[in-house]
């Protein structure tokens, strides 16, 4: 059944998922400065699963727990879903280890149009052109917001975009396991 999109919560939530998301690599890129980044990204899961325990007994949604029994297929989706954002974020903070959030950043945020992607062939989501149009923007935006700029002297504050040809310098000394 398609979503009710008059129901306009939905899009309030999702500002509110943007907003947190946007906070996790400012806070990861601070938090783990001289730390290990996998050791981090446990210590951001433990951290994580204990704050949604605790949302969900605050809403007192643990009744609801039976929804899943003769449900191997939600179960394992729900696995699988955590399996991959683990993933992502053990990636994620690899990457931040090793480059600015500027520039991690907006890669990251190619899972937003690879998602889509995903939701059409798998779930038969079907965009209009008008949003096709805005996801390809993204993942040119990804693209442009991870090219080197430079500031001449003759122009303060007008940045020039050049092609990225090294490696940025990473803002702590990388960890010396792979």
């Amino acid at each position: 059944m398609p979503p009710n999109m008059q129901d306009y919560r939905w899009l309030q939530f999702a500002i509110l998922a943007a907003v947190c998301a946007a906070a996790i690599n400012i806070f990861g890129k601070i938090g783990m400065e001289g730390i290990d980044a996998d050791l981090s990204t446990a210590v951001r899961s433990v951290v994580q699963a204990a704050f949604v325990v605790g949302f969900v007994t605050m809403l007192g949604s643990w009744n609801k727990l039976k929804d899943l029994s003769g449900k191997p297929l939600a179960i394992g989706m729900i696995v699988c879903s955590g399996i991959a954002g683990g993933l992502s974020w053990i990636f994620a903070f690899r990457a931040l280890k090793l480059a600015h959030v500027s520039q991690v950043a907006p890669i990251d945020k190619l899972s937003m149009p690879l998602g889509i992607l995903l939701a059409v062939i798998i779930l038969g989501d079907r965009p209009s052109l008008t949003n096709w149009i805005g996801i390809l923007m993204i993942a040119g935006g990804a693209y442009l917001a991870t090219w080197k700029t430079t500031t001449p002297a003759n122009l303060p504050g007008f940045p020039v975009i050049t092609s990225a040809t090294t490696p940025a310098q990473p803002t702590s000394a990388p960890s010396s396991k792979p």
